[in-house]
């Protein structure tokens, strides 16, 4: 069953985060990944959340698939990019 992740990050280096989005479709496509919609400085509806400086929809084909990408000890170096970027929250819907 096709899922999806929201991921949420907190930029605090724009080269490495410019070198991850280099990286990251392809990573993503290794476990059958997606990025369906990205948006910088999403907007607050309700709520007083931390909002993060870029959100994004990874759509898998299922939860297994997510969860191997986030493991992949392949990826591990794409995986550092994003994290030395910032910080990142990413969840399974």
């Amino acid at each position: 069953m096709t899922t999806y992740a929201v991921a949420m990050l907190r930029i605090t280096d724009a080269d490495k985060i410019a070198e991850y989005r280099t990286k990251a479709a392809d990573a993503l496509a290794l476990h059958g990944g997606e990025v369906v919609h990205a948006t910088p400085d999403p907007k607050v509806l309700e709520g007083a959340p931390v909002v993060p400086d870029v959100m994004a929809l990874l759509r898998f084909p299922d939860a297994a698939a997510a969860e191997a990408w986030i493991a992949d000890p392949t990826l591990t170096d794409v995986h550092a990019l994003r994290n030395g970027a910032g910080s990142s929250d990413i969840l399974l819907m």
